[in-house]
């Protein structure tokens, strides 16, 4: 059996998770979710909700989990989905285990990002959002790259290509899935995921704008290059 290892590289305040999800739902697929974060927690010293059990939870060398990431599977498993969010991809993070992986990438306009970021996190920065770190990856390596916006508008035909892309068989069981926990999720769901473990499938696309506070325009304006460029490669 042919076993792909699939990272899907994200930013926060995006579908991902729902997207974890969908993958999670196939029965060929084992997901992880966050595997860099207690090393995230752990070099930037920050303070999340759960910092605690997430840091008891995962190794803190981004290099373990790198070699976990690309070791064997397990017998039966065709695809290792990876939801990572690329902000944790710090600077000293070596790359070149990510070119083992099959990338692939989950994208969303920034304004609805910085809107959705400011109502639980405050003030965030441009590396807390992660465009940057996306298209580095992107320029480096390449893959296809999925909008939110477009999964949530229509998420069968954006899954099918998908799946295309990365030589996978379609399974209309991405489409839903039952509600409630996982034990796969990340120790942390119980402080992010009360609205996906209530979900059975992808939420209707809202077509309201973003309502961005002043001060965070800029970050707006800043991230909107990034997004553009990503954006252009979309399915």
């Amino acid at each position: 059996m042919t076993q792909t290892r699939v990272a899907m590289w994200s930013g926060p305040r995006n579908v991902s998770t729902a997207l974890m999800r969908s993958f999670g739902a196939r029965p060929d697929t084992l997901v992880v979710d966050e595997p860099l974060y207690a090393y995230y927690l752990a070099t930037t010293g920050l303070d999340h909700p759960g910092r605690a059990e997430v840091l008891a939870s995962q190794p803190h060398e981004w290099d373990d989990v790198a070699a976990a990431l690309t070791g064997p599977l397990p017998d039966g498993v065709r695809v290792h989905y990876q939801k990572h969010m690329t902000h944790h991809l710090l600077p000293e993070v070596g790359r070149d285990w990510i070119g083992e992986l099959a990338n692939a990438y989950l994208i969303r306009d920034p304004a609805h990002v910085v809107a959705s970021y400011a109502k639980v996190r405050g003030a965030p920065d441009l590396a807390d959002l992660g465009y940057a770190q996306q298209a580095e990856i992107h320029r480096a390596y390449g893959g296809p790259v999925v909008d939110a916006a477009d999964l949530l508008r229509d998420p069968a035909g954006v899954l099918r290509r998908l799946c295309e892309a990365l030589a996978l068989p379609w399974t209309e069981a991405m489409l839903s899935w039952p509600a409630g926990r996982r034990a796969t999720d990340g120790v942390w769901a119980p402080h992010w995921y009360a609205s996906v473990e209530s979900s059975t499938g992808f939420a209707p696309y809202s077509s309201s704008p973003a309502e961005v506070p002043a001060r965070l325009r800029p970050l707006v304006t800043a991230a909107m290059p990034y997004y553009e460029e990503m954006a252009a490669h979309r399915l």
